[in-house]
């Protein structure tokens, strides 16, 4: 008999519109393969841009928030597996997961390590030098104590990996390194993509809902983009992101060149016509998509160290030009635009980065059996995770009983 996975997402994935979702549905991926019985549960209300599960044969559940309704579905469901989208999620519903299934693997999926973003985002509002008091922060603790709560938390970076070991002591053994899963791009494929000659003008892209992205094209629209545009009078920014609001529209700029483009149908295509991706990141954490989407479509990038991180290890010749100071960032952004060498260059070294990191059959199997491996010996590795228990105690007491009170108030 299948074995029975429950995803508990925060929203449903929407692998168009952000890193995310693609994530979410990689995962998927990885669990159907080694078929598993996917149900997928969320209180979000579906959106337009939802990818639609059950056409690919998951089962989709709406739950409600401090109900315990929720008790009995899990209870019926039974799963052998629970993996929880980010902490929030497991911060809801990881305690009546171990009140009514207390032998189901518990999953944390981190995405990215939020109270990382959120520290760096302070930092740069404080106009501050990133240190350890911008880390421990109360996010770094709800995050923290949900990782030591979860049997195993897969962690998309290297570099967070690193932090959470050497900054935090968490042991390695409640951490797993997951990077983004994908398809490897053949020497047809990477021969398939437009030239040099055959590409123009700018683009970056990234849901406006993520701060990092609102963030970075403001700051390519007042810093940088006016540098490049002195310099390349004929050339466009082509700016595309999901949910753009009003005050994104308003940054529509056509006189210089600076173009809000909303949200594109289909990613690749319209970054896979650009010379180049601009991604001036400020603050952020995580892997990021928008490089992985210039990767895979053999567009060259100009980035910042934050949006470098994690993504090409310990390797100098990367598919981008790091900079973070916006006058070196244009200077780069240019010379790549106009330098056929150092853009055919930089399109090689994306290739091999993706073909090398990212390659999804590097991954599946060895996860797969690592997860397996955990089920077999689960009691006595939660015994070894002390902490975890206690943590896990005080949580289950402290959010069951505010959980019944709300929801005893809401009838």
């Amino acid at each position: 008999m299948s074995k029975k996975v429950l995803i508990i997402g925060f929203v449903w994935p929407e692998p168009k519109s952000s890193a995310a979702g693609s994530r979410m549905l990689q995962l998927i991926e990885m669990f159907q393969q080694a078929d598993y019985n996917i149900t997928f549960a969320t209180t979000c209300s579906k959106t337009d841009n939802a990818f639609d599960l059950e056409s690919i044969n998951i089962k989709v559940e709406s739950i409600k928030l401090n109900d315990s309704s929720f008790d009995t579905f899990i209870k019926k469901l039974n799963p052998n597996i629970v993996l929880f989208d980010r902490f929030m999620t497991e911060e809801q519903f990881g305690w009546r997961v171990a009140e009514q299934c207390p032998d189901a693997l518990r999953i944390l999926d981190t995405e990215d390590l939020h109270f990382l973003r959120k520290g760096r985002q302070q930092a740069l509002k404080d106009q501050a030098l990133f240190n350890i008091s911008y880390l421990q922060n109360d996010f770094a603790k709800r995050e923290i104590a949900s990782i030591l709560r979860s049997d195993l938390s897969l962690i998309i970076s290297q570099v967070e990996q690193d932090i959470l070991i050497t900054q935090f002591n968490i042991s390695p053994n409640l951490l797993y390194y997951l990077p983004f899963m994908l398809d490897p791009v053949s020497i047809e494929d990477q021969k398939q993509v437009p030239n040099f000659k055959q590409r123009q003008h700018f683009v970056t892209i990234g849901n406006f809902l993520h701060q990092p992205n609102e963030d970075a094209v403001n700051y390519l629209k007042t810093d940088i983009w006016p540098l490049i545009r002195k310099e390349l009078p004929k050339a466009e920014m082509h700016v595309y992101g999901a949910y753009a609001s009003q005050k994104h529209l308003q940054l529509n700029d056509p006189k210089n060149g600076f173009l809000i483009k909303g949200f594109a149908e289909d990613v690749s295509e319209v970054v896979k016509q650009a010379k180049v991706l601009l991604a001036p990141l400020r603050f952020g954490a995580g892997l990021k998509g928008k490089i992985i989407d210039a990767m895979k479509t053999g567009t060259p990038c100009v980035t910042t160290t934050i949006g470098a991180e994690g993504m090409y290890g310990t390797l100098k010749d990367t598919n981008a030009f790091i900079e973070d100071d916006a006058k070196n960032f244009a200077k780069q952004a240019v010379e790549l635009y106009t330098n056929k060498i150092y853009w055919r260059g930089k399109q090689k070294n994306g290739f091999r980065i993706l073909n090398t990191f990212f390659d999804k059959n590097i991954y599946l199997k060895d996860t797969i059996e690592t997860i397996k491996h955990i089920e077999a010996e689960l009691p006595l590795r939660r015994q070894k995770n002390f902490i975890g228990q206690i943590l896990q105690h005080h949580t289950l007491q402290s959010n069951k009983y505010m959980s019944k009170w709300i929801e005893e108030k809401n009838k």
